[in-house]
């Protein structure tokens, strides 16, 4: 069965139910406590009676500096909604490691942003190098991956769309919540994979609710494309893609081909006048909850809460 790892300012903890044990370990960084899983088996296996977790204060189980990757348009209901037919290739981006945030922080929305949006992604932990020009198959899986972790890849959506840019507009500091867990995977889990299913609200409102059956491209085929030029370290997180159900949303068909025909700056201009009507943006004061489990529990990486605040 998995087991789930919280870190807080004072260390590791194995979670036990409501409790939580400390793991004996020198380990600092997410590398380190995987390289020391005796420690965190030695902690599950304990009789201590541990910590109420609801007294923790948690971090990102995900310890920064280290590489963030992202699937763009990696669930079939999302493409639908970014208006994509046919085929989509898969295509990688990065994300500034600084903009990795625990799981109860506050989101900051930047005074120049206007519209900030939610993705919900499941984000694999790796546990092992992987070298340029792996191929990983599914069964390799168990050997490549240590872990998973509730991550939502918010977006400044004015700063992607107007400039093409995936980087900035996704990289602020706290435009990566992770956690509350790491969730350490026995291999048999991997096989339970696809059972897992994301949802995200709004102030309780269900915005975001799928599987992983569908992705368009899984972990292990995600893997083999990224290894062909992105080499990867154990404690690098890669961001798998999120479903469909964010606020942004492609024009309709007839709208699209009329704003092709417009120059930029008028064309950005109708289309977010446009946006400004549409209420699921996040906003001063809204609480993002999300969570990724089975419906069975076997995996279960726990619930994030994350309020949302406009920059001082």
């Amino acid at each position: 069965m998995s087991t789930n790892v919280l870190r807080t300012v004072d260390g590791w903890w194995v979670v036990r139910g409501r409790h939580a044990v400390p793991v004996d370990t020198e380990a600092v960084t997410t590398a380190e406590l995987l390289a020391d899983r005796a420690a965190v088996d030695a902690a599950a296996a304990s009789d201590a009676t541990g910590t109420p977790v609801a007294g923790l204060t948690v971090l990102s189980p995900v310890t920064t500096p280290c590489r963030v990757v992202a699937q763009m348009v990696n669930y079939r209901s999302h493409a639908r909604d970014s208006g994509f037919t046919g085929d989509i290739p898969p295509a990688f981006f990065r994300k500034a490691s600084g903009s990795v945030s625990g799981p109860h922080e506050r989101i900051v929305r930047p005074s120049h942003v206007k519209f900030l949006d939610y993705e919900i992604e499941l984000g694999l932990v790796m546990g092992a190098p992987l070298p340029v020009g792996t191929v990983v198959e599914e069964r390799d899986l168990p050997s490549y991956v240590a872990g998973l972790v509730i991550t939502n890849d918010v977006s400044a959506r004015d700063v992607q769309l107007t400039r093409t840019q995936f980087y900035e507009s996704k990289s602020y500091p706290t435009f990566t919540p992770t956690g509350p867990y790491l969730t350490l995977l026995e291999p048999r889990d991997f096989d339970h994979l696809l059972d897992l299913r994301l949802r995200l609200s709004v102030n309780g409102e269900p915005r975001q609710d799928r599987t992983l059956a569908d992705m368009i491209v899984r972990p292990a085929q995600a893997l083999s494309l990224l290894a062909r030029f992105q080499t990867l370290d154990p404690g690098d997180l890669l961001l798998t893609g999120t479903p469909g159900g964010t606020a942004l949303k492609a024009p309709p068909k007839p709208v699209e081909k009329i704003g092709a025909l417009l120059p930029p700056a008028v064309k950005w201009n109708a289309f977010f006048k446009s946006q400004a009507k549409n209420p699921h943006y996040l906003r001063h004061g809204d609480v993002v909850s999300a969570t990724i489990a089975t419906p069975d529990g076997r995996i279960d990486l726990g619930e994030q809460r994350t309020p949302v605040a406009d920059a001082r």
